[in-house]
């Protein structure tokens, strides 16, 4: 999709992602989505069902992208702290980018969270 110079491209992969939050594992999936966007790092976006839901708790932060539409946000609690925020989601994105609805990304240059494509940092 692109829109007056902003690109967004979104391939589905067979790739393994798996997501820590200080050294927990929060979410694993070989049925990620990525999404490569112009001006942002490529984002992982990861079916609900492969992320360990019972770690998160649901945030009052809510954002909107001209591109994709309204996101709302987690937490991460891993039992030593809570991560605010670094867990959003698309519950009704734009059409253009229907494919990422209800699925999870993970804001990887927040402390303490790390994702690994295939073992290696990404």
């Amino acid at each position: 999709m692109s829109t007056r110079g902003h690109d967004i491209e979104i391939t589905s992969g067979t790739d393994q992602v798996v997501v820590r939050v200080k050294d927990t594992i929060v979410a694993t999936s070989s049925r990620a989505l990525a999404l490569a966007e112009t001006g942002s790092p490529t984002r992982y976006y990861l079916p609900a069902a492969d992320v360990k839901m019972d770690l998160l708790r649901s945030s009052t932060t809510t954002s909107h992208c001209p591109f994709k539409g309204d996101a709302v946000y987690w937490s991460v609690d891993t039992g030593d702290g809570l991560a605010e925020d670094i867990v959003w989601s698309y519950p009704e994105p734009f059409p253009k980018v229907e494919q990422i609805m209800g699925m999870l990304s993970f804001w990887t240059e927040k402390p303490g969270v790390t994702l690994e494509v295939n073992g290696q940092p990404a």
